[in-house]
């Protein structure tokens, strides 16, 4: 049997697995869409964890068990049956009950259930698609608003904590014997004329500001599911960041994701704008669900949060460029650079259009 076809029958039960392929466009797990012999459910969704990134898989599977049992809990409660589908994915276990499959080089596999009649897009196609991109983060967040952060590990410590990022950055810097290269060097200037304001949103955590809360930890617009029948956003996968932190980053990620219509992987990295009619328009999709647990801290530093997130992954790839590209998977040598030129250039139209954004948000505030 083929070795792959193998891993996805330890989670497949009594039922075949009839067919395989690859699945998605993440650049960290590797995930196949799995078929299997069941009129009710004929697909699963099978993933390799990267366990260079999430080095303690195990929390990582914790993590999504506490979070679905307690999202499954909330939506059961809900009464109202005007409230739209929420579809939350569940964690498949093996023929031993296990929600893991080790092999034995140590890779490290789980499969989890797949969301039917929906979809993935990598890039928002209209206002509507940013109002349902922001309706989704509003909702996820709404749905675990009232569960204990300390309940969940911190899988990816540093995930988002710029100032640490930057301390990694300095030191790559002491090593790096790069070539001069004009956008190498647009890079390090860029960077230079921004840490000192990195800490923005640690230094308001660390005041009492800004409270921990749970997180997505990466809620891009390609991680929100659209159903392909009423195209409203019916749910957010990709739950291996699911931590505790500061909704800021997620909502910094969404509006950095989403809010960039030439999209993460462009070459014309010039051309690169943050659209504020996006902006408005995922905002007030995400603020109709999570204004009832926001505080007037947490308004006041949602510009921080958009500006920052967009400098921090530009930041990380272009680390990830000096280092030989460990982290993010690339399809070509210069690919993370590529990939960092947008984000800062993403960050200056941020810059530039701060006092657009910053009455977008007073607008909205109910």
């Amino acid at each position: 049997m083929d070795r792959l076809t193998n891993i996805a029958q330890q989670f497949a039960a009594a039922r075949e697995v009839t067919n395989l392929r690859a699945f998605g466009s993440g650049n960290i797990n590797d995930t196949f869409l799995v078929t299997v012999v069941d009129e009710m459910e004929p697909h699963f969704v099978l993933q390799r964890i990267n366990t260079h990134v999430f080095q303690q898989p195990a929390l990582v599977m914790q993590n999504m068990r506490i979070f679905t049992q307690h999202v499954c809990d909330r939506l059961q409660h809900e009464l109202n049956p005007s409230v739209r589908r929420w579809a939350v994915p569940r964690v498949l276990l093996t023929t031993e009950a296990q929600d893991h499959w080790v092999e034995a080089d140590g890779s490290y596999w789980r499969a989890i259930s797949f969301i039917d009649d929906s979809e993935s897009i990598d890039i928002i196609q209209d206002i509507e698609h940013g109002r349902e991109v922001g309706y989704a983060l509003g909702r996820f967040h709404h749905l675990i608003s009232d569960l204990d952060p300390t309940q969940l590990a911190d899988t990816l410590e540093g995930f988002h904590i710029t100032p640490q990022y930057l301390e990694h950055y300095h030191r790559v810097l002491l090593t790096s014997t790069g070539a001069v290269d004009p956008k190498v060097d647009y890079c390090l200037k860029f960077i230079q004329e921004r840490q000192e304001w990195a800490q923005v949103l640690e230094d308001a955590k660390n005041d009492g500001k800004l409270p921990l809360r749970p997180i997505h930890g990466d809620p891009k617009v390609n991680n929100v599911m659209i159903c392909t029948t009423t195209q409203q956003a019916i749910g957010i996968i990709d739950l291996d960041t699911v931590k505790p932190g500061l909704v800021h980053y997620d909502i910094g990620d969404c509006l950095r994701s989403g809010c960039n219509p030439l999209g993460e992987e462009t070459k014309d990295w010039e051309q690169v704008q943050f659209d504020t009619q996006m902006c408005r328009s995922i905002l007030a999709g995400y603020l109709s669900q999570a204004s009832g647990f926001l505080t007037n801290y947490d308004y006041e530093y949602l510009f921080d949060g958009i500006r920052l997130i967009a400098f921090e992954l530009g930041l990380r790839f272009f680390t990830d460029h000096l280092v030989g590209n460990i982290y993010f998977k690339v399809k070509y040598p210069n690919h993370n650079l590529d990939r960092a030129l947008v984000q800062f250039k993403l960050t200056e139209s941020i810059e530039a259009q701060e006092k657009s954004i910053r009455q977008i948000v007073e607008d909205l505030r109910p």
